[in-house]
């Protein structure tokens, strides 16, 4: 496989990231993706729509295709945004943002697949992650706390302690949003859990098919 061709993609698309908030005037709704390898050659990926700041959940779509993208570290993307962008298609009425399970800048090519997604679907994404990818930060103590999540001086996004006796999520920008806007939102959206009710139900709902 010609991996240059895919990097050159990937920079072409790194360089039509927007990290300024381009939202509605009133954000009405709010969706999160996850997915899921069911088996070794397939991706199946889960949307759900939210209302928001209510966050019942209005709609939900899903798709499977064949994982045909090798694992290659720093384009794991191509591999995982097929099934995404099907499912999102799907959707009978797209939502004002999008929560994606993984990382958006806070990468180190600042190409996660919430930027990667964004940019193709021309929407506002955030990352919200489990594990951090690169970077370094103070560990939050108390919930509700948060700090910094730098690369030497370039600030990525935030460690976020979103749930007492659990370890932080990652919050970054993917596309057309900023950075404390990215927070605030997430931050929004926690209803008790570690990770916020659109990326949780989303989880869920990828896991029941």
């Amino acid at each position: 496989m010609d991996t240059g061709k895919y990097v050159q993609i990937r920079e072409g698309l790194r360089k039509k990231a927007v990290l300024e908030d381009n939202l509605p005037e009133e954000i009405k709704t709010i969706a999160g993706v996850d997915q899921s390898f069911p088996r070794r050659d397939r991706v199946r990926s889960c949307v759900v729509v939210l209302g928001f700041p209510e966050l019942e959940e209005k709609e939900k779509a899903s798709a499977e295709v064949a994982e045909d993208f090798p694992y290659i570290p720093g384009l794991l993307a191509f591999r995982e945004a097929p099934s995404i962008i099907e499912a999102y298609e799907k959707l009978r009425k797209k939502p004002d943002v999008l929560m994606v399970d993984g990382h958006g800048i806070a990468h180190p090519k600042r190409m996660g697949i919430a930027t990667h997604v964004g940019v193709l679907l021309d929407t506002p994404t955030i990352g919200v992650a489990k594990k951090k990818l690169v970077g370094e930060y103070t560990p939050p103590e108390e919930e509700g706390d948060f700090s910094i999540l730098r690369d030497s001086e370039e600030i990525l996004g935030f460690a976020y302690k979103s749930r007492k006796g659990c370890k932080p999520i990652f919050i970054s920008p993917g596309h057309m949003i900023s950075l404390y806007t990215s927070m605030l939102l997430v931050e929004k959206c926690l209803r008790g859990y570690r990770l916020p009710e659109p990326t949780r139900i989303a989880h869920m709902c990828v896991n029941e098919i």
